[in-house]
């Protein structure tokens, strides 16, 4: 889907922007524009795609810079350590667990290629292309936005930049099943015009693959055998991948809209927050959440702290990180808890 062509209205200074105090409610955040101490000489970027935390506390980021697909900070935002493996669209990363020891699922859209290496960047497992293993037929395309493992070890694949499936392998990479599945239709629930982001929701009783839908502005939920459960829509947030935090789901969101204007637009982006009834409680960067029965109503940007943002990571203390794309190779802004 083509996004609306939009001149770029030039942002607030960041003088005026830093220490802004955005959010509602219970999670209200102070904005540190200049967390990074990264160099742009040594450590370049191009767009900051997703970042996790490790069990060392360390903040782990991948970029599409093939100088350092990967970069690694300290809370303070000091660069702690940078390698490659020369990825042109790294995308996705998310935390997994191989042998006790704590690694990493990376996914790269352009090659096609979902990879879990150590925390050093070495290669340990290297998921096969569908096409190679009967899950794709030849003309199918594929390129990976996202991975997650599950408890027991399965790797779960969203294809959401390809044809719109969850891919499910199990811990040695061996295809199991895929479900979901490509729709241009309005409401076709458990199917995906874009299935962007993918990860294990714990907080139920039952695991679940919980799924961004982008485009339609919802989370999808289905049972570990693939079996669709429910969504929940948002309007106007278009989100990239959910991300679970303690009772939370948090979901940065790349693109919004404008006031009477139901188009996607760039240059619109805040972060959305979700309690465990996957209720919004806060939208920082965005305007105030209200709902009319168990919907809530359209969600917009509010303050131009963010352009584009593509992933919201959340550390020990409940401060946030904010990456973005599009937005000039901006470093990832902080946001302390207040």
């Amino acid at each position: 889907s083509a996004l609306a062509a939009a001149p770029f209205v030039k942002a607030q200074s960041k003088t005026s922007l830093q220490g802004t105090i955005i959010g509602h409610g219970d999670h209200r955040y102070q904005v540190d524009l200049e967390w990074s101490k990264a160099k742009r000489e040594t450590h370049p970027v191009k767009n900051c795609h997703e970042m996790v935390m490790d069990a060392q506390k360390r903040l782990i980021m991948i970029t599409d810079e093939s100088k350092n697909n990967v970069l690694i900070f300290d809370k303070d935002g000091t660069v702690l350590d940078a390698w490659t493996l020369n990825l042109k669209s790294g995308h996705g990363l998310s935390l997994a667990v191989r042998s006790g020891l704590e690694h990493l699922l990376i996914c790269d859209p352009g090659s096609g290629s979902v990879l879990m290496t150590t925390l050093k960047g070495e290669i340990v497992l290297k998921l096969p292309n569908p096409k190679e293993c009967g899950a794709y037929d030849t003309a199918s395309k594929y390129a990976p936005t996202e991975a997650a493992q599950a408890p027991n070890g399965d790797i779960y694949v969203a294809d959401g930049y390809g044809s719109q499936f969850i891919l499910q392998f199990d811990e040695t990479g061996k295809f199991i099943r895929k479900f979901g599945g490509i729709s241009t239709q309005a409401l076709n629930a458990g199917k995906f015009m874009q299935a962007h982001g993918v990860t294990l929701d714990l907080r139920g009783s039952v695991p679940l693959v919980l799924c961004t839908e982008r485009i339609r502005n919802e989370f999808h939920w289905y049972r570990l055998d693939g079996t669709y459960s429910h969504s929940v829509y948002l309007p106007g947030a278009y989100m990239s991948r959910p991300v679970i935090q303690g009772d939370l789901l948090l979901s940065g969101v790349c693109f919004g809209m404008k006031p009477n204007d139901y188009r996607m637009w760039r240059e619109r982006g805040f972060i959305i927050i979700l309690d465990k009834n996957n209720r919004v409680i806060s939208a920082p960067g965005g305007q105030q959440p209200k709902y009319e029965g168990d919907q809530v109503s359209l969600l917009l940007q509010d303050q131009p702290i963010f352009r584009n943002v593509h992933d919201v990571c959340s550390d020990d203390v409940g401060d946030l990180y904010a990456c973005q794309w599009s937005a000039d190779s901006v470093y990832p802004y902080k946001l302390r808890r207040v």
